[in-house]
């Protein structure tokens, strides 16, 4: 019982490292690519993006600590909520290097519209196990639709980037 604080600290600082790693990258890309992009008149300022982010991964990761616990730690039960959970959140690292890294805005969207996918997968198969960490994640599914959308119209308003650095 006494380890537990480490369980519980340990999920929660998990998706972080992917957030903080995906930013630590591609931060010289921001200012310089991302600011020159036509975007809608609703994009978020970009000092909101780390803090929304913040509140989104801690929510997050409590919430997985939370089915992990519930299920019995890593038992088979725990396999497909965890898994749902993990892939989603390797899809959400994976949009910074697609969108800001290779500045290819057809696999950020491709990445983006298969994350909703697990995004929801993930909080239908938590539901079941447990309601409060299912609702731990609607913040995120609602903040991924707004990214959704603002990844369709970056993508579509700046076609000269939509093959990405290498065309």
């Amino acid at each position: 019982r006494g380890r537990m604080w480490a369980y519980t600290v340990g999920f929660t600082v998990l998706p972080h490292v992917g957030g903080f790693l995906g930013w630590f990258i591609n931060r010289k890309e921001t200012p310089v690519w991302y600011e020159k992009l036509k975007k809608p008149s609703w994009c978020p300022p970009r000092k909101m993006f780390p803090v929304a982010w913040t509140v989104l991964y801690t929510g997050m990761g409590y919430a997985s600590y939370l089915i992990w616990n519930d299920l019995g730690g890593c038992s088979s039960k725990a396999i497909v909520p965890l898994g749902l959970y993990g892939a989603q959140l390797a899809l959400n690292w994976a949009w910074p290097p697609f969108f800001f890294g290779a500045h290819n805005l057809k696999m950020a969207l491709i990445d983006i519209l298969c994350l909703d996918g697990l995004a929801i997968g993930t909080v239908c198969s938590w539901y079941r196990i447990n309601k409060v960490a299912a609702l731990l994640l609607v913040p995120y599914l609602g903040w991924l639709a707004m990214a959704t959308c603002l990844t369709i119209r970056i993508w579509k308003d700046n076609p000269e980037q939509k093959a990405g650095k290498s065309e």
